[in-house]
């Protein structure tokens, strides 16, 4: 089922949807499942992004996103200086990346440490994206749902671990992705849930064996 959004857009600043709001949204999520303010931001614009994303000012609302704005921020503009001032650099590059979604931008975020992302993600239209790869391996979710993102080490028994922790903590699934780089390898679960998801359940998540890494996202601090 449709909704209002399909017809006339979101509220936003800036002149697209897809090329400005979408890119906010890209840049918000992007800073979401990092945790925190990246500390440096490499962004990679593809296709149409590359092409017109200046003048649309996609690479200012990818910058925005990653500072917390919102599409319908004032300071969308002026994403640039604000950055700078919270000591956030960032740098743009054009790429082609196969198989790719025109309007896509990977991303790059390093923080303090060896804390690190790389994020693909795609404005598909109306405000709307979906996220296509996480640290290289491929992926497909919209970031409308609270999401829950476990790497791990790809053998048997991670799966029922982590729905076992979610059953723990009264947290309903409902849906599973499940992705893998090669058998063996490193592995990605994506669990979209009905309620917010708890620090310390992603806390109890990163001690099981096998986890590499876990991130969330909950829709509430988007909104």
């Amino acid at each position: 089922m449709g909704n209002i959004f399909d017809i006339i857009g979101p509220v936003m600043v800036g002149p697209s949807s897809s090329h400005t709001a979408g890119a906010v949204k890209i840049g918000n999520i992007a800073r979401q499942l990092f945790g925190e303010q990246p500390a440096k931001a490499t962004i990679y614009l593809h296709g149409s992004f590359a092409a017109t994303g200046k003048g649309h000012g996609t690479d200012k609302a990818l910058v925005a996103g990653l500072l917390g704005m919102h599409p319908d921020d004032l300071s969308i503009p002026e994403s640039f200086e604000l950055a700078k001032k919270a000591g956030m650099t960032f740098t743009f590059k054009e790429k082609e990346i196969k198989d790719a979604h025109p309007n896509t931008a990977l991303m790059v975020l390093e923080g303090e440490g060896k804390k690190a992302l790389e994020i693909q993600a795609s404005s598909t239209g109306g405000g709307r994206i979906r996220i296509n790869k996480l640290d290289g391996v491929e992926v497909n979710f919209r970031g409308e749902s609270n999401t829950l993102i476990v790497y791990n080490v790809d053998s048997p028994g991670h799966v029922s671990a982590v729905a076992n922790v979610l059953f723990q903590k009264q947290i309903n699934i409902a849906t599973v992705q499940l992705y893998r780089d090669k058998r063996g390898g490193q592995a990605v679960m994506v669990i979209e849930v009905d309620q917010d998801i708890p620090e310390n359940a992603v806390q109890w998540l990163e001690h099981l064996e096998g986890i590499i890494k876990v991130t969330f996202l909950n829709v509430a601090d988007y909104e």
